[in-house]
């Protein structure tokens, strides 16, 4: 073996680490231990098998880590480590002052809701998620600038907004 190939498996493994550690950050941002995830998934991901890939022991195939993907509701892109910044995560921003405005959003009860107006709001609140890197599939805290688009989307004024959420049972609190 020549020096090149010993430091190729050396990024490798660290690759396989770095993933592993994004797989355990989501589940634990699902608040789903490894026996949950095995048995929603009805046995599908394996315990034992999921830990291992997060311990970095094991690497996923392309296929599982997609299929991992929508087991979790997330882009497969997020169970990737990230280039530059990705250490910054939402966890470790300043947290937002009361009074700012916004709102937090039941999104388990947008599921449930049919149509295109929930469809397109479902899409908006998604790619604020993947921004945030916030995955929990909850509640999602929306700041006052997202409610400009929000309004929009329900093609209401923004003073009219918030209502129009709470007639739809999404906003919380």
């Amino acid at each position: 073996m020549n020096d090149q190939t010993v430091d190729d498996e050396d990024v490798r493994g660290d690759y396989v680490r770095a993933v592993g550690e994004r797989l355990r950050h989501i589940r634990r941002q699902k608040r789903l231990s490894l026996q949950e995830v095995e048995a929603v998934s009805e046995q599908e991901f394996k315990a034992s098998v999921l830990g291992a890939y997060e311990r970095g022991e094991r690497a996923i195939s392309v296929p599982r880590l997609h299929r991992l993907a929508q087991f979790y509701r997330v882009p497969v892109d997020q169970l990737l480590p990230g280039g530059d910044g990705d250490e910054e995560r939402v966890d470790q921003l300043p947290a937002r002052r009361e009074g700012e405005g916004g709102a937090k959003i039941d999104l388990t009860r947008l599921e449930q809701l049919g149509g295109n107006e929930s469809e397109m709001l479902s899409r908006y609140l998604r790619m604020i998620q993947v921004q945030r890197q916030d995955f929990n599939g909850r509640v999602l805290t929306i700041r006052r600038d997202d409610m400009r688009a929000i309004a929009c989307i329900l093609g209401v004024s923004e003073e009219l907004a918030d209502r129009r959420l709470e007639e739809m049972g999404l906003r919380l609190g």
